[in-house]
């Protein structure tokens, strides 16, 4: 009952507007977590993944709700494209490490890291938490520079333009590099 409480409050809060105060030229607050890779827990550092390429940071509401289970499908499908433009994926959400381990394995299949922020503060410090219901992360996405400066960043509860939003910034970025 809880569980369906919780999804029914995450689905009537996609009509609250998804505001991120982080910006494109901000310094990416560092951080270190508990998170999952198909089921394994290990310490994520942002500061150690930004020293091998760009980040693919995103905050999801709750593991196992609908839009974050279609959310984890999309990054997960298209993690290869990810991978060849040099960047790594983590989601990171208000879940415990023992229910990400799960989320991790079943519908993140095991392609990227998801984090466990049970204190908010990486919500907090990016400006992720969801203004309708405090207990959980909003639906935001960043692009994380290796030099630690968001070159993105997209707000929307319907978790289906991430993914292509994300990789489009990513593709622009990369193009400049070699300019």
């Amino acid at each position: 009952m809880k569980r369906l409480l919780a999804t029914l409050i995450v689905c009537a809060s996609i009509t609250a507007p998804a505001l991120a105060a982080l910006k494109a030229g901000d310094q990416a607050p560092a951080f270190t977590t508990q998170a999952s890779l198909g089921g394994k827990v290990f310490t994520y550092s942002l500061a150690d993944e930004l020293k091998k390429g760009p980040v693919i940071l995103y905050f999801y509401p709750a593991a196992f709700t609908k839009g974050c289970t279609i959310e984890a499908h999309l990054f997960a499908e298209a993690i290869d494209k990810y991978k060849a433009l040099g960047a790594t994926v983590i989601g990171v959400s208000n879940d415990n490490i023992d229910t990400l381990n799960k989320f991790s394995v079943s519908e993140c299949r095991s392609k990227f890291a998801v984090a466990a922020d049970t204190n908010q503060s990486i919500m907090k410090s990016y400006d992720s938490v969801l203004l309708s219901k405090t207990d959980y992360a909003d639906r935001v996405s960043y692009v994380i520079a290796p030099n630690g400066n968001i070159i993105y960043e997209y707000s929307s509860m319907n978790p289906d333009q991430h993914v292509e939003n994300t990789l489009q910034a990513l593709e622009q970025w990369k193009a400049r590099q070699k300019k």
